[in-house]
């Protein structure tokens, strides 16, 4: 999976920003926090949400069972908005 070239993504030290660009379906601002910024940075290459998982769990100090829990969260609300691309 991939995150769509329609979509740009923009961090700042306490947010992250999805933006929908040119064709995209969805229009709006999606907001979230590092971690959801660390996401949409993994998905600008080729990926699978196992190695999400694996890459998040190497970056944060969080429990692989919290950290598989917000990356389901987070891909379930890309895939809602047409984001990302399987």
């Amino acid at each position: 999976m991939k995150l769509k070239d329609e979509f740009i993504t923009h961090n700042t030290e306490s947010e992250s920003l999805l933006v929908p660009a040119g064709g995209a379906a969805f229009s709006g601002i999606v907001r979230g926090n590092s971690t959801f910024g660390a996401i949409l940075e993994l998905l600008k290459t080729e990926t699978t949400e196992e190695g999400i998982v694996s890459a998040m769990c190497e970056q944060f100090d969080a429990s692989e069972e919290t950290i598989k829990k917000d990356v389901k969260s987070v891909l379930e609300k890309l895939r809602s908005i047409g984001a990302i691309s399987e």
